[in-house]
């Protein structure tokens, strides 16, 4: 099944990072594709996602959180309906290069019956994975 990803290196520490992906009440001052995130970012939570994607009406899911690793990993899963039907594995991954600098991916893996009938909302959406990790490299470089 597809998956989409975008890479970007931060002229920031991983903490930093860290500290920016986690804090969601401020999402909506500087994520343009996640635009509001409510719920706790612990293993087993269920959030509330808010995503805009370049083009369409913004569109809320609530995904389960699978993996919390400070300074290094966050995951969740969404479904939609039922598993099987279109499901998303999303991850935010920090990777320290030096003390100062970090790699920041994020990525999705798409499975399930829709997913080959959407094509169009992959592109668009790994659009909008290179606009927050942009805007995230941008608010961790101030």
């Amino acid at each position: 099944m597809p998956t989409i990803s975008h890479t970007i290196d931060i002229a920031a520490p991983a903490d930093r990072v860290w500290a920016i992906l986690t804090d969601t009440t401020a999402y909506p001052e500087w994520n343009p594709f996640i635009t509001n995130l409510d719920g706790s970012l612990t293993r087993g939570s269920q959030l509330a996602v808010t995503i805009a994607l370049p083009g369409a009406k913004p569109r809320r899911f609530t995904p389960t959180v699978t993996a919390v690793e400070p300074e290094r990993r966050l995951a969740w899963l969404g479904r939609l309906l039922i598993p099987g039907i279109f499901d998303g594995a999303h991850s935010f991954d920090i990777e320290p290069l030096t003390p100062e600098s970090t790699r920041f991916t994020q990525s999705e893996r798409f499975s399930g019956l829709l997913v080959m009938m959407l094509p169009g909302m992959l592109r668009s959406t790994e659009s909008g994975f290179a606009a927050m990790n942009t805007a995230l490299a941008a608010r961790a470089e101030e």
